[in-house]
């Protein structure tokens, strides 16, 4: 009888170890997906980090050539705003040599 209840606990222990084998085998190939899917999605930052970094060149470049443009339309513009000022000054001053033209034209009219 001690011989029977040996094997049935030799038994129910086989089986449990067989049972905790299968139960790691799946936990490593659970594991195993997991790792292989992280590895997938770092490969896929990384690729996308690396498109990022020669769109961010190209951006630059063009940012750098922008800038001198911009820098020639502000002296333009400053330049123009001179020149405004400038043809203002002298029609003011044409005006006013105007007007005291006409002035003594008149006042020479009304004399005569």
């Amino acid at each position: 009888m001690v011989d029977a209840t040996v094997h049935q606990q030799l038994g129910t222990l086989i089986a449990e170890v067989k049972n905790l084998r299968e139960d790691f085998r799946r936990s490593e190939d659970r594991s195993d997906a997991g790792r292989a899917s992280m590895n997938r999605r770092i490969d896929e930052l990384v690729e996308r980090v690396g498109t990022l970094e020669g769109s961010m060149t190209l951006v630059k470049d063009e940012i750098a050539e922008m800038k001198s443009v911009t820098e020639d339309v502000r002296k333009w513009k400053l330049i123009g705003i001179g020149a405004l000022g400038v043809i203002g000054l002298g029609g003011a001053a044409i005006g006013v040599t105007f007007a005291d033209v006409a002035r003594r034209a008149v006042m020479l009219l009304r004399a005569a």
